[in-house]
């Protein structure tokens, strides 16, 4: 670590003390925010890590856009800020209030599914949340043999396989731009070269990567495969920020990328820098209308009451 970096970091545990924040980061998020921060996981996880902080009073998100919103619709008791402006989510951004209200109108009365990737603007017209470790558990509950689904069309068509719903995309083609950069000849070739390699993909990778991977699942889902799993090798189509946390809880294990250009470069807006001033200043707060963020908040709860893994 660089005097510049070593600095930083002393500045940011002073800051954090005097005002009892927590920092929060994603499994994408660069190294050296992962080893400041008090808590590592997923969107939903870490909101609800944050929910468990009672003594909090200021919560740093290191994540994007919609994270950080779950944050702050989960702890309305505290501040949520985010250290970059434009630490914004592209597929969250495919799906607007008026794109969710256009296909509620044309299937009226079916159940509608988001995937927490969404803004608190398309939270407020779903049912149920789900996450990508819960999103079969949660539709498989429903009373329905029919539901839309969004934005993702990939985990839209992971569900439908593994439940046996009709699961109707909503867009028609939402995608995350970092997983749909894997393709099914290259994990065919790694596998080839690493043959006692285990393959782990996301479920918004393609449903082509899905269909050669070993475990298809979210990352902390990954994680907790890796943890427990004998083998010592593993090929993962994946944002390569998680890698780091793979090897830091798995040092006797090796982690392959399926691809060395996986990278969200939204999720490396955040940096120690802008980490520091986001505590100082408390700057780019998520402000959610009170109305709004109630009715936001509706789905959310609805998916953890229901208990499932998130």
């Amino acid at each position: 670590m660089s005097s510049d970096s070593a600095n930083l970091v002393e500045k940011i545990n002073a800051v954090r003390r005097k005002k009892r924040a927590v920092i929060l980061a994603h499994n994408y998020q660069r190294p050296e925010i992962q080893d400041i921060a008090d808590y590592v996981g997923d969107s939903i996880e870490l909101s609800r890590r944050a929910m468990e902080e009672r003594e909090a009073k200021l919560i740093v998100f290191c994540a994007v856009d919609f994270m950080a919103e779950n944050g702050a619709l989960l702890n309305p008791d505290k501040k949520v800020v985010i250290p970059h402006p434009e630490a914004r989510c592209p597929m969250a951004q495919m799906l607007p209030a008026t794109v969710v209200e256009r296909w509620k109108e044309k299937y009226s009365g079916v159940p509608l599914v988001l995937y927490v990737n969404t803004l608190a603007e398309a939270k407020v017209l779903a049912d149920v949340c789900c996450t990508s470790a819960n999103a079969v558990d949660i539709v498989r509950s429903l009373d329905s043999d029919t539901v839309l689904f969004g934005p993702d069309y990939n985990l839209a068509k992971y569900v439908e396989k593994m439940t046996g719903k009709k699961v109707i995309p909503v867009p028609e083609h939402g995608f995350c731009p970092t997983h749909v950069l894997f393709f099914k000849e290259d994990l065919e070739l790694l596998k080839e070269r690493y043959p006692n390699a285990k393959t782990m993909a996301h479920p918004e990778c393609t449903l082509e990567v899905q269909s050669i991977a070993d475990f298809v699942g979210s990352t902390s889902q990954m994680c907790h495969y890796v943890k427990y799993s004998t083998v010592k090798r593993f090929i993962v189509a994946t944002e390569l920020g998680v890698l780091y946390r793979l090897k830091q809880e798995n040092p006797g294990k090796e982690f392959i990328p399926a691809y060395e250009g996986a990278v969200c470069p939204n999720m490396k807006k955040n940096t120690l820098e802008n980490l520091y001033l986001a505590l100082r200043d408390e700057a780019y707060p998520i402000i959610i209308p009170t109305e709004k963020a109630v009715r936001a908040r509706r789905c959310l709860d609805c998916m953890l009451s229901l208990k499932f893994k998130n």
